[in-house]
């Protein structure tokens, strides 16, 4: 193996998020070696850095404790590696209803063998992505220092065990960690969620789509090129050796009803909309919350779109992107 001079650790490389975090870092003159094992992620994502040379890819599970290890050790052995940017989890909520151990593997499980590895290897900073599932459903408006933290779903449980597991590596051998609970993410590369589930059932049927809950669901969403910048922003501008922040937008967010017409409406179809009823729409779902970013924005920090505006965005993205133009 040859990793370049420098390197920074991706995990989850190959995913949504993951993906564009590699394509930033490289951009920023860094060399990037990226760890995925394409559960979720793909090697289409990660084209660009591919055809570079600041760039290593490995496909490896992460879950995997023994090979996690000597993994670390073989890449520290040949290059110096200070910072691990750590975006390997399952990111899919309803599979983790079903399956709780895709969370506990995934998720947890990965996190806790970076951080052994890290200790092996002494790699000082990790910077992670959390969620706003590890708040719950709380009616209070959510700020970093709320609490107690109550998740209702499995995929924020272990998001909320993996911050506890970087807390606790930070009093011993990590040197500075960024965690970053993150909101409702959308953009083109994505594999799940609302927008993409929507341009899916609307290609099945083109005359009906069906709306999990009652539409009224309302949350923040955030263009996946504002949450790379915040992330970014967040990095650079801070130092305490545990760093948590809150990262969504400015507004009151979308409902699920508007996305559902935005997706109609973009697709220029005629179709009806059939929802199947209640608050919610799936186990584990938060159906409304309201999400403080004031940490975030004293940094200087501000999105570009509104949650509406990325909605709109997001599903354009989508669609050129199925449709291969």
């Amino acid at each position: 193996m040859t990793v370049k001079p420098g390197a920074v650790v991706v995990t989850g490389a190959a995913g949504f998020i993951g993906s564009y975090v590699v394509d930033r870092l490289i951009a920023e003159g860094r060399h990037v070696v990226g760890i995925d094992n394409l559960s979720l992620g793909t090697l289409e994502n990660l084209a660009g850095p591919l055809a570079g040379d600041r760039f290593t890819f490995i496909k490896a599970d992460l879950a995997d404790g023994p090979r996690t290890l000597s993994l670390m050790e073989e890449i520290c052995a040949s290059r110096s590696v200070r910072s691990v940017w750590h975006l390997a989890a399952n990111s899919d909520i309803s599979a983790g209803v079903t399956d709780p151990d895709v969370d506990m593997r995934n998720t947890f499980l990965t996190t806790y063998n970076v951080l052994v590895a890290m200790r092996r290897c002494g790699i000082g900073s990790i910077a992670f992505s959390s969620s706003s599932a590890v708040y719950g459903d709380n009616p209070a408006t959510l700020r970093e220092d709320t609490g107690p933290l109550f998740p209702i779903s499995n995929y924020g449980a272990m998001k909320l065990a993996s911050e506890a597991s970087i807390s606790a590596a930070v009093e011993s051998h990590v040197e500075r960690a960024w965690i970053f609970r993150f909101p409702n993410v959308i953009g083109k590369r994505s594999t799940h969620g609302v927008i993409f589930d929507f341009i899916r059932k609307l290609r099945a049927n083109p005359r009906e789509l069906e709306v999990l809950g009652d539409g009224n669901q309302q949350k923040s969403y955030l263009h996946v090129a504002d949450l790379v910048d915040a992330m970014f922003e967040i990095v650079g501008r801070t130092n305490e050796p545990l760093n948590c922040f809150n990262i969504g937008n400015t507004d009151a967010g979308a409902t699920v009803r508007y996305i559902a017409e935005s997706v109609i409406d973009e697709m220029q179809l005629d179709a009806s909309m059939r929802f199947t009823g209640g608050a919610k729409g799936w186990v584990g779902d938060v159906p409304k919350f309201q999400y403080s970013v004031d940490r975030l924005l004293g940094l200087g920090w501000k999105p570009r779109y509104t949650s509406l505006e990325a909605v709109r965005k997001s599903i354009r993205e989508l669609l050129t992107d199925a449709s291969g133009q």
